[in-house]
């Protein structure tokens, strides 16, 4: 029989799935030497080895692959524990695992915050991470919630709106357009336009809309953030279509502007989702029905936005 604690479990689980001990460390606020010397123990314990390490890359054993899928078993029972034995007390309390995809890193924290002052023993922890990623934990349901704008159809989720996402084409407060009164779509498809990367939620939306109106936008440079764009479009090196929450401080300090084109903005939603059927915390509901409550209210206060 394996004699492990279950800090030597958490420990191994979280460099499994990180692939790496500096991030595993990190994220349990710990020095690396402590987590190696924990596993370490582990692997003696267990009798063969958990890791193999070629170069700076690490994978899991047979043995490893056998033992992560056994710890993450426990420590998903033990979660799920402590979130019943929370719920019967009706407290709203212990851990809320919330992962979004990257342009909601400009207003999630925010409302999360605003969350925690209300519910102060819940212990976040929010993970922000491309559309990919964040698709590839909703399949392997590794977290409690996840926020995003595009909902995928092919994941059995349930997903509840609970925020506007207003999308306008921006350019720098000197482009040529920015004088305009109105700007035909036609006249875009002649302008050097800065997209997001493949699989990108806002540039599946924006696509999708060109396309159905009949317009061929050609990208000039495909970046890998909203923030990049955003630093793109205001040096002058094209326009872009953006969700208005991430552009709160270039607006007012009239660094980016809103150009008035036909068919824009496009007024889509940002929604809060989670795998169906999940036996969900009484912190993971709380949330939901917070930010279903407050989130516009709240986001609309602490960060308006123009159209």
């Amino acid at each position: 029989m394996i004699h492990a604690t279950l800090q030597q479990l958490r420990l191994f689980e979280a460099v499994a799935r990180h692939s790496s001990f500096t991030r595993a460390a990190e994220e349990v606020h710990l020095s690396q030497p402590a987590v190696s010397i924990q596993v370490k123990r582990l692997e003696e314990n267990v009798g063969l080895p958990l890791f193999d390490q070629v170069g700076k890359r690490i994978t899991l054993t047979e043995a490893g692959r056998e033992l992560y899928g056994a710890s993450r078993d426990v420590l998903g029972r033990l979660a799920d524990l402590d979130n019943a034995i929370d719920s019967l007390k009706g407290e709203v309390a212990g851990t809320l695992r919330v992962t979004a995809v990257t342009s909601a890193k400009y207003f999630l924290p925010h409302l999360l915050g605003a969350f925690l002052r209300r519910y102060p023993d819940v212990e976040p922890k929010l993970m922000v991470v491309n559309r990919q990623t964040m698709l590839e934990r909703i399949a392997d349901n590794e977290d409690d919630l996840y926020v995003m704008g595009h909902v995928p159809v092919d994941l059995d989720v349930e997903e509840f709106p609970f925020l506007e996402n207003i999308i306008s084409v921006v350019a720098s407060p000197d482009h040529p357009l920015a004088a305009k009164r109105k700007v035909a779509l036609k006249e875009l498809e002649s302008e050097r336009f800065l997209v997001r990367e493949m699989g990108s939620g806002n540039r599946k939306v924006v696509t999708e809309f060109f396309e159905q109106q009949g317009v061929r936008i050609t990208p000039s440079m495909e970046l890998g953030s909203a923030e990049a764009i955003k630093q793109g479009v205001m040096a002058g090196l094209g326009i872009s279509a953006l969700s208005l929450h991430n552009l709160r401080l270039e607006m007012a300090a009239r660094q980016i502007v809103v150009l008035k084109v036909d068919g824009f903005p496009l007024r889509r939603r940002w929604n809060v989702v989670h795998r169906r059927g999940k036996n969900l915390s009484h912190a993971a509901k709380s949330f939901i029905e917070f930010l279903q409550a407050e989130g516009q209210h709240l986001v609309n206060e602490a960060m308006p936005v123009g159209v």
